[in-house]
């Protein structure tokens, strides 16, 4: 597990509620160093830390954009991810889309379909 290795991840689909893998996932990728900002369009605090409405609001561009929402959702962050320039979007298992996963290649964005807290030995 390399916390370095990326300068800033942010997780979209950051959730209050404890038992969803939104909520999971940042709580671990912050108990384990990870640079990490939460994205829920709702906005708010999660874990003490704020909760940015999108990607385009966090002050230092993300380097990563891990997904954990509905397939919907991660085609409009993968859009928001090109107007921004981000290089590499993770599609957490059941947040892919055949649309979303197209979309990113035809932007080049790198796309990786698996968990990142698996692969990444978080989890």
């Amino acid at each position: 597990m390399n916390t370095k290795e990326y300068e800033q991840i942010a997780v979209v689909g950051v959730s209050g509620d404890a038992s969803k893998y939104g909520h999971k996932i940042f709580r671990d990728l912050l108990n384990a160093g990870y640079p990490v900002a939460g994205v829920n369009p709702k906005g708010g605090f999660v874990l003490g830390q704020q909760l940015y409405k999108s990607l385009s609001e966090i002050e230092k561009k993300p380097d990563l954009v891990i997904t954990v929402v509905h397939p919907a959702a991660t085609e409009l962050a993968v859009e928001e991810c090109n107007r921004l320039g981000v290089k590499h979007i993770w599609m957490q298992p059941g947040s892919e889309s055949e649309a979303a996963v197209g979309r990113a290649k035809e932007y080049g964005i790198k796309t990786t379909l698996a968990c990142f807290m698996v692969v990444k030995g978080v989890w």
